[in-house]
This record gives C-alpha cells, sequence and structure tokens, in this order.
C-alpha cells in the first residue's frame, strides 16, 4: 500500500532517509557553536582577553543561534524543513570562511584586541548553523509517528549532537599538523561538504511534499497518515509560533531546556577546553580530547535516553536526570582534582544528555499540533541560557582567580536542583496542563 501511494503521487524519501539527513545536516551546522571553543585558549592568548571577554567571544556564536531557532523552526510548519536548514548552513559557511580569512590576513603577528568586535560579528554569523536543532527536530518528528518519538529524536539529537564534540578535539589535532588558520580552513571545507550533500539527498516529509504539489491540507493530511505520518503542522510560521505561545506546557519545557541544554550542554561544550587547559594546565590537544569526550558522550546518551523517554515518560526521566547533572556540577565544584573532575564531568553530561531527550521527546505530546512552533520557542528561547551562563562562568574566574573554573559550576547545582523539583514536584500539574491546553 504504501509503495502504490508513493508511486501515485510521486513521492520521494523515507522516514529513515529523512532522519538521517536532518541528522547530519545538525552534525554539521551544530559544530559552529564552537566556533571559537575548539580553540579558545589561542584566542584568549593571542587577543589578550580577559575571563569575561573570552566568555563573550566564545557565547557570540550562540547569539544568533537563540534568535534564528525560533523563527526558523515555526518556518519548518509552512515549508517544511529542507529550505530553513540550508539558508542556516549557509550563512555559517560565510561567518566561518569570514574567521579563516581573519586567521590568514592577520594571525599570529597582527592578531590583536582592534579585531575582537569583527571577530564577534563573524562568531554571530557563523553561529547559524546552531539554529539547525529546532530545523530538524520538527522535520524528523514530522516523518514518524507518536510512539516512535523518542527513538527517532533520540538518535537526531544524539548523533547529531556529536559534531561540536568531534570539532573539540579535531580542531587542536589540526592546529598541531597545520596551523590555526588551515586547521579553520579544513573545518570550512568539510561544513562546504556536507552542506552539498544535505542539499542532494534531503527531503520533506509526504506531507510537504503533497503541499508542494498544490493538494490540499485534507489530502496531505490523509495521504500522510496513510504511510505513517501522525503529528501534522498548524499550516504557519506564524500560526505554529503564536499556538505554541499560548500553550503553558511550551514554556515549562523552555525552562527545563535552558537548564539542560541551551544554558548546559552547549555552554560546557564551549567553555570546557578552556577549563581544561588553564584550570588543570593540560596542554590543548588533551583539553579538547576531554572536551570532545564529554560532548560525544553527552550527545550519544540520548539515543538511550529517548527510548527510556517512550518507556518511563518524560517528566520522570527528566526529574532523574536533573538529579544526576546537580551531582556531577557539585563534584566539579570542589574538585581539583584531574579524576574528580573527570567523573564530575562525565556525570553532568549523563544528566545533561538524558534531560535533553526527555525534554524534547515531551513536545510531541504536550504540542502536538505546532511542533515547529513549540521547538522554535524552546530551542530559541533556550538556546539563549548559553549568553548568559558562559559570561557568569568567566566571571567567577575574575572574581576568584584560577580556583573560579571549579566555583563556577556551583551554578549548575544550583539550576539543576530547581529543574528536578520542577520535574518531580510538579509533575501532577504537568499532567493537567497537558489535558487542557
Amino acid at each position: 500500500m504504501h509503495k502504490q501511494l508513493k508511486k501515485k503521487y510521486g513521492l520521494l524519501g523515507s522516514p529513515t532517509l529523512g532522519l538521517w539527513t536532518a541528522t547530519l545536516g545538525l552534525f554539521a551546522g551544530l559544530t559552529t557553536i564552537v566556533l571559537y571553543g575548539a580553540a579558545g585558549p589561542e584566542f584568549k592568548e593571542a587577543l589578550g582577553l580577559s575571563g569575561a571577554a573570552l566568555g563573550v567571544l566564545l557565547s557570540s556564536p550562540h547569539l544568533s543561534k537563540a534568535l534564528l531557532r525560533i523563527p526558523f523552526g515555526a518556518w519548518v510548519d509552512e515549508v517544511g524543513g529542507k529550505k530553513p536548514f540550508l539558508i542556516l548552513l549557509l550563512c555559517s559557511i560565510i561567518g566561518l570562511a569570514g574567521v579563516t580569512s581573519m586567521l590568514y590576513l592577520y594571525y599570529p603577528d597582527e592578531f590583536d584586541a582592534s579585531l575582537f568586535p569583527l571577530l564577534l560579528f563573524l562568531g554571530v554569523l557563523g553561529g547559524a548553523g546552531g539554529a539547525t536543532f529546532t530545523v530538524g527536530a520538527p522535520k524528523t518528528s514530522y516523518w514518524f509517528s507518536k510512539e516512535k518519538q523518542g527513538y527517532a529524536l533520540g538518535i537526531y539529537a544524539g548523533l547529531g549532537n556529536i559534531g561540536p564534540g568531534i570539532l573539540n578535539y579535531m580542531i587542536p589535532v589540526l592546529i598541531g599538523i597545520v596551523g590555526l588558520a588551515a586547521a579553520y580552513l579544513s573545518w570550512l571545507l568539510f561544513l562546504i561538504f556536507t552542506t552539498i550533500v544535505y542539499a542532494w539527498f534531503a527531503m520533506d516529509s509526504y506531507y510537504f511534499q503533497l503541499k508542494k504539489q498544490g493538494e490540499t491540507d485534507e489530502v496531505a493530511q490523509q495521504v500522510g497518515a496513510d504511510l505513517g505520518q501522525d503529528v501534522f503542522p498548524s499550516g504557519s510560521t506564524w500560526g505554529s509560533l503564536k499556538k505554541s505561545a499560548s500553550n503553558n506546557k511550551t514554556w515549562i519545557l523552555v525552562f527545563l531546556y535552558t537548564i539542560s541544554f541551551g544554558g548546559g550542554f552547549t555552554a560546557l561544550t564551549a567553555w570546557f577546553p578552556t577549563y581544561w587547559t588553564l584550570f588543570h594546565k593540560m596542554d590543548i590537544l588533551n583539553a579538547g580530547l576531554l572536551a570532545a569526550i564529554f560532548t560525544i558522550y553527552g550527545s550519544i546518551i540520548r539515543v538511550p535516553g529517548g527510548k527510556l523517554t517512550d518507556r518511563y515518560g518524560g517528566e520522570t526521566m527528566a526529574g532523574i536526570s536533573f538529579t544526576v547533572m546537580a551531582i556531577g556540577a557539585l563534584i566539579l565544584s570542589l574538585s581539583s582534582s584531574f579524576y574528580l573532575s573527570l567523573i564530575g564531568m562525565i556525570v553532568i553530561g549523563t544528566g545533561m544528555g538524558v534531560a535533553n531527550a526527555a525534554v524534547f521527546g515531551l513536545v510531541p505530546k504536550y504540542v502536538p499540533d505546532a511542533v515547529g512552533g513549540a521547538s522554535g520557542w524552546i530551542g530559541g528561547v533556550g538556546g539563549a541560557g548559553t549568553l548568559i551562563i558562559i559570561p557568569i562562568l568567566g566571571l567567577f574566574v575574575d572574581a576568584y582567580g584560577e580556583i573560579g573554573y571549579a566555583r563556577g559550576f556551583i551554578v549548575f547545582v544550583i539550576l539543576s536542583v530547581l529543574c528536578a523539583l520542577v520535574s518531580f514536584g510538579l509533575r501532577p500539574l504537568l499532567k493537567r496542563i497537558s489535558s487542557n491546553p
């Protein structure tokens, strides 16, 4: 039946292809959130930056990520995910090309603080790829039934999010082999290549293909349902944003995501290379390796986290994972020992990874008629947390000196405990809200 329907309407692709192309696009786009973090110590030394100023530079890619996730995530409900994906990836290519050009032109002799404003601008432009997260999440959701959302989004977010981790390791390796400028050039070529691959193979779900063919919404939904899709958009960017914004459940998820991912995981992805280099006195290669372990592990664990969410419920898994986050953050805040800090990093990464899966696993359940809009609000507003958290971590260093690299993690202890209380203590409220939007 599926083959006949697809042939009748000229439909292309499959849920599997939709999932893996979205994952590839996210993998490439999300590398740009560590545009400077992968070589943070190099930029700090060359530009002569304070801890707070370094925090601002490291967080600059997260500004566009936060601002663009809202409209681009909602835009998926109107046009599908492929077009928004490509626009964001192209913006990142331009920004990364600008940074690469500056390194070739000015580094190291003329690379000084006078270039800081331009680097901030290029960081904001290059970070646009970070907004692909809220594009790919609804794009993936529209390929799968509600029963498979945790599985599909776990793979999408879990494997897609390892991009920054790999870059955190590869850039220091490449710096040691070919130098800073050539390392960034290699990154640029990789981003261009993956964008071309995505453009060639990616397909929107059957519903959007039918709409582009001129079919009515009723026909598109019916055929989509016959082919296994049971999550459908509200129909317009503004409508999706408005509908999801009026749903109280959206803002609970925004808060939880802000701590688990937007102000948590992505902040530490950018911060850990500097933390391991300047606090634990490691060389940039080993520091990058440890930061990569955090990012890759915290991303991959989202895959089993998605399955656990399907089985035990997003509220339960969120409460457990935020508790684990608090324990990991407490270890990091008190430790000056390398091995104890490593344990703390793995523990907090475990909590963040599972929490991310739990929160986004709740989106199709709580906001099924505006998944794109809800993803936009959650990823955009929640993603802005990085703009606050990283500079705060830098302020701890300025205020307390070297030990401030450890003490700054107390911020995560407080916020994680608060989120655990919301997830556990307000679970009955979440259920009432879900039945009375």
